[in-house]
C-alpha cells in the first residue's frame, strides 16, 4: 500500500481530481473511466488534453472518494493502465 497522508489532509467523502498522463492513444480516457467505474461507479465526463507535440494525452477525472484507501487503490490501478506514465 502507498504511504500517503490523505486521511490527515482531507475529509471524506471528497470530490478528488485524478490526472492521468499517458502515451497518446484514443482509448486512454475510456480505460481510465473503466478503472474508476470499478471502484466508484457513476457518470463521468473526463477532460482529455493533448501535449504540445502530440506525444501524450492527459485525462482529468473527478471522483468522489470515501477513504484514504480508496484514493490509494485508484492511484495504483490508474498507474497500472498500459501506456500510463504518471498519475497526479
Amino acid at each position: 500500500m502507498l504511504e500517503t497522508k490523505f486521511d490527515e489532509l482531507m475529509e471524506f467523502p471528497n470530490s478528488f481530481p485524478f490526472k492521468v498522463v499517458g502515451n497518446a492513444c484514443d482509448t486512454l480516457a475510456d480505460r481510465v473511466v473503466a478503472v474508476v467505474q470499478k471502484h466508484a461507479p457513476g457518470d463521468y465526463i473526463p477532460l482529455t488534453k493533448t501535449s504540445s507535440k502530440g506525444s501524450y494525452h492527459s485525462v482529468t477525472i473527478r471522483v468522489t472518494v470515501i477513504s484514504k484507501d480508496h484514493v490509494e487503490i485508484l492511484y495504483t490501478e490508474l498507474a497500472a493502465i498500459e501506456g500510463v506514465k504518471r498519475v497526479l
